[in-house]
């Protein structure tokens, strides 16, 4: 079952201690909770391997070049395909295209070598030291729930549950449905789910 805690937290980011939660962009900010649906494509034959939907299925963001292992990257833009950042093999995210260190948003590595449920540590570009994480992931992605928390609190930024529907296994998809808390960027959210995919497909293959 989802660990979806009975009281739902205050939004981390609807405090006053903390502001908003901007990482890619202050456009990807809403003052409400934003729901959305990422998508991913099992054989991608259109121009993205990843679109992501809000609740009137309007494509808001899309990710292009999502096979690491063979393209090295992912790069995600928005719905009008203006590149906003780039995902590299190394769960590194940059903003453009390019890898230039001046360009480093954040990274993301696990919290611990072995894991049975996940954990993964979100670093931004100006925590070089790593002391604490500024964000983590945790849950289980196996049993379709994680949740984004601001560093090492249990404070709730948004959560991912993992869909599976008949429909979607015929069309070789699978789907995320995503909750982003008020005030918090969806954009580095979206690139999270990407790299928390990618991340445990890994593992699946070393099984």
């Amino acid at each position: 079952m989802a660990a979806i805690p009975m009281a739902m937290p205050v939004p981390a980011a609807a405090g006053s201690v903390c502001g908003p939660v901007v990482v890619v962009g202050q456009q990807f900010c809403a003052p409400y909770v934003v729901d959305l649906t990422v998508t991913k494509k099992a054989l991608s034959l259109s121009d993205s391997d990843f679109a992501v939907t809000d609740i009137n299925g309007n494509v808001v963001l899309k990710v292009k070049g999502v096979v690491f292992s063979l393209r090295d990257r992912a790069v995600l833009v928005d719905a009008a395909n203006n590149p906003m950042f780039s995902m590299h093999r190394r769960w590194q995210v940059f903003r453009g295209e390019g890898t230039n260190p001046e360009n480093l948003l954040f990274s993301v590595k696990k919290s611990k070598l072995f894991q049975l449920k996940t954990e993964l540590d979100v670093i931004m570009a100006s925590n070089p030291n790593e002391d604490e994480c500024d964000f983590k992931i945790k849950g289980s992605y196996f049993e379709r729930s994680c949740t984004v928390c601001l560093g090492n609190s249990d404070s709730i930024i948004a959560q991912m549950n993992r869909k599976y529907t008949v429909k979607n296994v015929i069309l070789g998809k699978d789907t995320f449905g995503v909750t982003v808390y008020p005030n918090v960027d969806y954009a580095f959210i979206a690139s999270l789910i990407v790299i928390l995919d990618e991340i445990n497909k890994d593992r699946a293959g070393d099984d």
